[in-house]
C-alpha cells in the first residue's frame, strides 16, 4: 500500500499559539467588514441592542451582531439557523465575532429589529 499524507492528532496539545488573525489573509474581506462597522456611530443610526433582565444572561453588542448580518448577506448565508452553524466552525467568523456563537434566536430577533436600518 502507498504512503498518504498524514493530519495532525486532533486530542494532541500544540505548543505553538494559535491566533485567528494568522489564519486570515490580509486581502479578506473579513478585514473590510470589521473596519466598516468599527467606523460607524451606531447610535445615531438607530441600531438597539437589548437590555436583558437582571438575572439574564448580558446581551450580545450590536457591533457584532451586524458584521454577522454584513458577512452573511456578502456570502449569501441568510439563514439564521445556518449563521450559527457558520460562527461555530468558520475562521473567519469566529474572527470577526472574536469566537462569540450567538444562537439562531439572538440572529433572527437582531435582524427583525433592525432590519429596517440595516437595509
Amino acid at each position: 500500500m502507498g504512503r498518504f499524507v498524514e493530519g495532525a492528532n486532533c486530542s494532541q496539545a500544540t505548543l505553538l499559539r494559535e491566533c485567528l488573525e494568522d489564519f486570515i489573509a490580509e486581502d479578506n474581506p473579513v478585514r473590510i467588514v470589521d473596519a466598516f462597522v468599527d467606523e460607524l456611530d451606531l447610535a445615531s443610526m438607530g441600531f438597539e441592542g437589548t437590555t436583558p433582565a437582571i438575572t439574564g444572561r448580558p446581551s450580545y453588542h450590536p457591533p457584532v451582531l451586524l458584521m454577522l448580518y454584513i458577512y452573511g448577506f456578502l456570502n449569501r448565508v441568510q439563514s439564521s439557523r445556518r449563521l450559527e452553524r457558520e460562527c461555530q466552525r468558520d475562521v473567519e467568523l469566529m474572527r470577526l465575532t472574536g469566537r462569540l456563537a450567538p444562537d439562531f434566536k439572538t440572529i433572527a430577533e437582531f435582524r427583525r429589529s433592525n432590519g429596517a436600518v440595516a437595509s
